[in-house]
């Protein structure tokens, strides 16, 4: 039996290390399968983290699961499955996520891996100094009489050498009726690990916005916006914030359709048609355009190109040149390239014969605009309207419309200054970099409107959002999918949170060490993606229902230290 099972821990720890070391060369790997029933997965920091729900856990981990049915291969020696397990394998064809494994199994996989760190242990076939790996963390069924859904390890180290190692137990439950005393789990911390004296630091989550799909068929927006706070010490269980806390407003916002489609048009009318309307009315006027003119029929394309739940939070622009209402009007009709043809040659041969000379705003390097200036003297380059050119004149037009309409925004709302929006309306980048800036530009109002829409901040935070914002994007690449996290004062937002009840509230037990902590938490849902915990029907809640009346989630985190002598 030993001699198998050290063979098993010198075999474990160097198919992880191989895991590792792959990752630190930047190669990137699927899941492997280790004695055909666990799925090993090594988690790099920054990317989404299971144990975040409870631990708040952002590291580099190992995540050991059951293998997938369709990926779990027939064994001779199978393992006898609990039945709770097996009813959540099988009881659905759908996709059930991560699958947990027998907590039996996972104590041996703990078992294998502390063996192979203990120093002690110098009868194993592992080069000396042994090689530190990541914490390991194994998914449980909560088969066992304590409902155990995590086991964990960590190592303590001390001048690059192991000296022990830190064992987790996470259980979890559902149940509205919970009962727990804060000085209960002080006491039982100190008593688990020896202490005299202990802290207590809480935290707890405010959801102030979340978006859903009504159905399927209808895509969410992803708009998220939570409150964080956490503060020390904590006076007693579900304690309300008090005012001296670290607060976080956290909002993660963009649309996740994956697809844009062209409007449907606006006009009944044909685009040539509209645009040769819109020529003639310039030409009644002498030729040039009128900037101050409210152009009413600009203006019902512009406002319905807007949404009408934010259309409140913007003034509809009267100063549009020439170009920009050449837009509204244009992206309002075109309905084929032949019409983007027809509608451009129709321009550039009024401006050749002189019908109009309109008027346009400074700063665009766009085609149209330069032969528009040019016109001005009587002089016009050839333009060949074939290929991509009638595209790419329109694509211009449009990024100049949106750029003003972006400067109209921010500065009208004295949120930024041109100074702070000069890198993303530059013209100096190619057009491929300029809608990426454009895009940035649209995730930062996306965030915007949904701060001032749900939470109505004062102008102060939503100045310093901003701020935050435009500075993330000037340094890093397109990322609708990047959280943006914003500290506040707490006295500024008090009205979000004080009157509510947090969609997650926790509190951590420890005397200074940092892996050493007993945590006890209840949230309004599954702590744990790998159990099937019953999820009630919105038919099951009445319109004031509130986290005490819903189906809680309480999870407790202990731990016990090893050290290797």
């Amino acid at each position: 039996m030993w001699p198998r099972r050290n063979r098993a821990a010198e075999e474990f720890h160097a198919r992880l290390l191989q895991e590792v070391d792959e990752e630190k060369k930047g190669i990137c790997k699927d899941p492997f399968i280790y004695e055909a029933d666990v799925q090993v997965q090594l988690i790099s920091k920054g990317q989404p983290n299971p144990l975040k729900n409870i631990l708040n856990e952002n590291d580099v981990v190992f995540i050991l699961e059951k293998v997938p049915l369709e990926k779990e291969e027939t064994s001779p020696v199978e393992e006898l499955q609990s039945e709770e397990t097996a009813i959540s394998d099988f009881s659905t064809g759908e996709n059930v996520g991560p699958l947990a494994l027998p907590v039996g199994r996972a104590r041996q996989l703990i078992g294998l891996y502390t063996m192979a760190h203990n120093p002690n242990m110098t009868h194993l076939k592992i080069s000396r100094p042994v090689t530190a790996l990541p914490p390991l963390w194994v998914r449980c069924d909560s088969s066992d009489p304590e409902g155990t859904c995590w086991l964990g390890a960590e190592l303590i180290t001390t001048n690059s050498s192991i000296a022990g190692i830190v064992l987790y137990v996470v259980s979890c439950k559902a149940d509205k009726n919970y009962s727990v005393n804060l000085e209960d789990l002080k006491n039982s911390h100190k008593k688990r690990h020896h202490l005299s004296t202990v802290t207590a630091r809480g935290f707890a989550q405010y959801e102030l916005l979340k978006s859903t799909a009504l159905d399927d068929t209808v895509p969410a927006s992803q708009t998220t916006i939570t409150l964080d706070i956490s503060w020390s010490p904590v006076d007693e269980i579900l304690q309300i914030p008090p005012l001296s806390s670290n607060a976080t407003l956290v909002l993660a916002d963009g649309l996740r359709t994956g697809v844009t489609e062209w409007p449907a048009p606006l006009e009944t009318k044909p685009a040539v048609e509209v645009v040769q309307e819109f020529l003639n009315d310039l030409n009644k006027l002498d030729g040039f355009g009128d900037s101050t003119k409210k152009d009413t029929e600009t203006v019902k394309h512009d406002s319905a190109a807007l949404d009408r739940s934010i259309e409140c939070l913007f003034t509809v622009r009267c100063d549009l040149d020439f170009a920009e209402q050449l837009w509204c009007k244009m992206s309002g009709s075109v309905i084929s390239y032949q019409d983007l043809v027809k509608c451009f040659t129709l321009i550039i041969q009024s401006l050749q014969h002189g019908d109009v000379q309109p008027w346009l705003h400074s700063g665009s390097n766009s085609l149209l605009s330069k032969l528009i200036h040019q016109s001005y003297h009587g002089t016009m380059d050839t333009v060949s309207l074939s290929g991509t050119i009638p595209v790419q004149m329109l694509l211009e037009v449009g990024l100049d419309k949106l750029k003003k309409d972006y400067i109209s925004f921010f500065i009208g709302q004295e949120l930024a200054s041109m100074n702070h929006l000069e890198y993303f309306i530059s013209p100096s980048v190619d057009i491929q970099e300029q809608v990426c800036r454009v895009q940035k530009l649209h995730h930062i109002l996306e965030i915007l409107v949904s701060c001032k829409l749900f939470i109505k901040p004062q102008h102060e935070l939503l100045f310093s959002l901003t701020q935050s914002c435009i500075k993330y994007y000037k340094q890093n690449p397109l990322d609708e999918q990047h959280i943006f996290q914003l500290p506040v004062r707490p006295t500024a937002v008090k009205n979000l949170y004080q009157s509510e009840n947090p969609q997650k509230w926790r509190v951590e037990i420890s005397s200074g060490q940092k892996k050493v902590k007993t945590v006890w938490q209840l949230s309004d849902s599954p702590p744990v993606d790998h159990l099937n915990h019953h999820k009630p029907d919105f038919s099951e809640l009445t319109l004031n229902s509130s986290l005490e009346e819903r189906i809680s989630f309480t999870s407790m985190v202990t731990c016990s230290q090893v050290h290797f002598k």
